[in-house]
């Protein structure tokens, strides 16, 4: 099942590159983003799932592998966010959709995605080195967040911050979804198509925030399964904060797209892409 998901996210990634109409819309280079971004987390995610079972590793490569996958996972949310008001300007305000949504700025908008979960995540690595001694980064643990992080403040740091996330993610998708809901009464199909794809979005954006949510998961499902809580509940957990969100990705822009499709059946078909 993981196999097959990384294969099939990662698939886009290879004709979209490669055709000028997909790396000049800002739509697909927030997609692409999106694709990259997922494929770095879920494979990060693998590889920390396949060592927690096999052995202990040293903290401060633990500690690298720890951020970028911190980093990648609070990427998505954002970028779905970000994705959803594209879609907005694109209903609601066709006439300035190419003015506002520009290549340069959509650019821009990734550098914000990532200086914002630096922000968040850069924290935790300088209260870890103000409060651990120097032996801890030299001894062998269980690539664990909260093995590693384990500082109360982090922890408090991160719920916070994982509310302001929840909050402010959500009111976008609530705001451009309503907002487009209205204009699809009274517009074209393409406003209907929109308005389903801010919510698909919003579901989406539901299963992420289960990285949010994680320690609370966790707990439950220790009490549905306490003799087999190491095994069962961590592969659970895996699966349902993160590969599940990261799966409706190429559903959203593979499936229902019209353009997406025509390209990738004649990529999958090795014919020539029209021009």
């Amino acid at each position: 099942m993981i196999t097959a998901d990384q294969t099939f996210t990662s698939l886009p990634c290879g004709f979209l590159s490669t055709l000028q109409i997909f790396y000049m819309n800002p739509r697909y280079i927030l997609f692409i983003h999106l694709v990259i971004n997922d494929m770095v987390q879920v494979t990060l995610s693998v590889a920390l799932f396949i060592i927690t079972y096999i052995s202990q590793i040293n903290v401060s490569i633990c500690c690298i592998l720890l951020l970028i996958a911190m980093f990648t996972t609070e990427n998505t949310p954002l970028n779905l966010a970000c994705m959803a008001v594209e879609c907005y300007i694109a209903v609601c305000f066709p006439l300035r959709h190419v003015q506002i949504c520009t290549v340069r700025r959509t650019l821009k908008l990734i550098d914000l995605i990532w200086g914002t979960s630096t922000l968040s995540v850069l924290p935790d690595l300088f209260i870890t080195l103000a409060t651990e001694p120097l032996d801890f980064f030299k001894s062998q643990l269980y690539c664990l967040p909260d093995v590693i992080f384990r500082n109360p403040h982090i922890v408090k740091k991160r719920d916070i911050t994982y509310i302001i996330y929840l909050v402010i993610v959500w009111l976008v998708i609530f705001y451009t979804y309503f907002r487009i809901l209205i204009t699809a009464k009274t517009a074209s199909k393409d406003a209907k198509k929109a308005r389903n794809t801010i919510l698909l979005h919003g579901c989406q954006v539901l299963l992420c925030m289960a990285t949010y949510v994680g320690t609370l998961l966790q707990t439950t499902l220790t009490l549905w399964f306490p003799n087999n809580y190491t095994l069962d509940c961590l592969f659970a957990c895996y699966i349902i904060i993160h590969i599940l969100p990261r799966s409706i990705s190429s559903i959203i822009y593979g499936v229902r797209d019209k353009t997406f499709r025509r390209y990738l059946k004649r990529y999958l078909e090795c014919k020539a892409s029209p021009q």
